[in-house]
């Protein structure tokens, strides 16, 4: 590809994703280790999770895996109480990580500020250590994803991923890189097979609007998705929780309207099957991501090697083809990937 080709940056960076996941594992893992058990013990009893964008779908996995895993309660935090309503809640023995690729979004800096004087433990967990949200947290973790040049995230989401993955399970006194040790090479066999990817853009050229679910530790998966077919190809996409999605959305699902299922090979698919035999009742476009067995009756879709992989990592090799999927159907319009309208690298909120 040339220096001038469209998209090339965001496939570069998408196909960096094996080494940063082998990174994280081998020089990361330590220093992960090293704040988990800082934060530990201090016993924090709940944990409010910060990110915006991308970010902020990186933390609703790390939600699930925290209630999960550790049984911690969680919330997604609401920024603007502290920001722009000045609120002052008593956050003692409450952990507060804030997920950021940069750590320069004001509102993130801000928020993190005022939990850290309400008495809360404060994690940033960013791409870079350097940042004033890193420096505005009592510990940091550096997910080491390398500089990101193009505008839509790829590897500083599933470093991200991983990197809380660590991150939680080493809070409970496990290592985490035992189970993530395949990650890598299972994601570069995905990455090669970009060719299945391309035949499946052709079909979603041309669509005005796409609807994805999922459950569980799939649904971070589907709206980290559906944002990136979004902000790189402009194609309105919906993300919904399988249950969400038959409490009224699916009435707008028909013959003509594509749906992407993310299906994990565990119980969150097995809570999907119900979602997918209502699509299939209404004659949806259903694409499914997931294990081989989960693409029976689908329109079409692409199989993962999920086998003895736990269902907590699978979000990192889930997204991938998605990733492709954006990217390829954003070439196939005709735009460029790597710089969407009206979008800047660092989106400073207040």
């Amino acid at each position: 590809m040339s220096a001038t080709e469209p998209g090339r940056l965001m496939l570069a960076e998408m196909t960096e994703q094996p080494a940063v996941l082998r990174r994280l594992l081998t020089d990361g893992a330590p220093r992960i280790a090293e704040v988990a058990r800082a934060i530990a013990a201090r016993g924090p009893r709940f944990v409010q999770l910060t990110g915006r964008g991308t970010s902020d779908n990186a933390a609703l996995y790390a939600k699930y895996l925290l209630e999960i895993e550790r049984g911690l309660p969680c919330g997604l935090t609401s920024m603007s109480t502290t920001t722009a309503y000045g609120a002052k809640p008593d956050l003692r023995d409450v952990l507060v990580i804030a997920v950021s690729q940069s750590g320069g979004s004001p509102d993130l800096v801000a928020s993190t500020t005022a939990a850290r004087e309400a008495g809360a433990i404060t994690l940033a967990v960013t791409n870079n250590p350097d940042s004033p949200l890193a420096a505005a947290s009592e510990y940091a973790i550096d997910v080491l994803a390398g500089p990101e040049k193009a505008l839509p995230a790829t590897k500083t989401y599933t470093a991200e991923v991983l990197a809380l993955h660590l991150f939680v399970t080493a809070l409970g006194g496990g290592d985490g890189t035992l189970a993530a040790a395949r990650l890598p090479e299972l994601a570069e066999r995905v990455l090669a097979r970009q060719d299945e990817v391309r035949a499946l853009a052709a079909r979603y050229r041309f669509a005005e609007r796409m609807v994805l679910t999922s459950r569980g530790y799939g649904y971070p998966t589907a709206r980290e998705a559906a944002l990136k077919l979004m902000e790189t190809s402009y194609v309105p996409a919906l993300a919904y929780s399988g249950a969400d999605l038959l409490h009224g959305p699916l009435a707008m699902v028909d013959n003509i309207f594509p749906v992407i299922a993310v299906v994990p090979d565990g119980r969150a698919g097995e809570a999907l099957r119900p979602v997918l035999e209502r699509l299939t009742d209404r004659g949806a476009d259903l694409m499914v991501v997931g294990p081989e067995k989960a693409l029976t009756g689908a329109s079409a879709g692409f199989a993962l090697p999920t086998d003895d992989l736990a269902e907590e990592l699978q979000p990192i090799l889930e997204i991938i083809p998605l990733q492709l999927l954006a990217y390829e159907v954003t070439r196939a319009r005709g735009q460029d990937p790597d710089a969407p309208r009206a979008l800047a690298k660092v989106t400073e909120t207040h």
